[in-house]
């Protein structure tokens, strides 16, 4: 992906924060106590706070909510893309706009929220760009199944070749089919399935109201529960 030339950002944070070495390395991310004002309350220090300390350019801060949620963007973005380099450059991407658009933060809702919107816009005109070269939904032999936990690659004894194989043909079409939903839904069903969100986070993200979103939610999952009746 070419990323955007000077505009403002200094070079060298940029560069050093996007870099994709560093940013998919497999370092932990610093304790958010490096972030903590030694208040009276003693209270550990929130997502929204850190970001208004990259605001104010601390970089270590920004490097910390990267190296925190670099994770989830590009697990977020491979189930958009379905193509591992392109959600790399995806995730990198949201970093670097989240990067850009320091100056103009302002916590009036979780830092995810805020994160995930700019990560959902980048996901979408992504897919309208490329709708016409997405490739077929596959299965990787090492990734694991979303409901145990296991991969392909490595046997179960408690599994038949059977079984193994009616395994892998339903996580292909659970994949398939919420690859085919409508695009709201298919967002909404990977932030809440996969991504842990709540009703209210998915909403806000969405801009959509609360009740709205479960509804949103009810029809992408009957849908679901129709088209994959044979597995359930």
């Amino acid at each position: 992906m070419q990323l955007p030339g000077s505009d403002g950002v200094d070079i060298s944070v940029s560069t050093a924060a996007l870099d994709a070495g560093m940013l998919m390395a497999g370092t932990p991310p610093p304790s958010s106590a490096a972030f903590s004002d030694a208040g009276a309350s003693g209270e550990e220090t929130t997502d929204a706070q850190v970001m208004l300390r990259v605001k104010a350019g601390d970089q270590p801060a920004f490097d910390y909510l990267v190296q925190k949620y670099r994770r989830p963007m590009v697990s977020f973005m491979y189930r958009m893309a379905r193509n591992p380099a392109a959600a790399e450059d995806l995730a990198q991407e949201v970093f670097l706009r989240v990067y850009r658009s320091r100056a103009s933060y302002e916590a009036s809702a979780k830092f995810t929220t805020w994160l995930y919107r700019i990560a959902t816009n980048l996901a979408v005109n992504h897919a309208r760009d490329t709708r016409h070269e997405r490739p077929e939904v596959t299965v990787s032999l090492d990734e694991p199944d979303d409901d145990t936990g296991t991969t392909l690659e490595l046997p179960d004894a408690h599994l038949t070749a059977e079984q193994a194989m009616v395994r892998r043909e339903r996580m292909l079409a659970i994949r398939s089919k919420v690859e085919a939903l409508p695009e709201p839904q298919k967002l909404a069903v990977i932030m809440h399935k996969y991504q842990q969100m709540d009703y209210k986070q998915i909403a806000e993200v969405l801009k959509k109201s609360e009740s709205a979103t479960k509804s949103l939610l009810f029809r992408a999952y009957e849908t679901l529960r129709e088209q994959l009746k044979e597995f359930v």
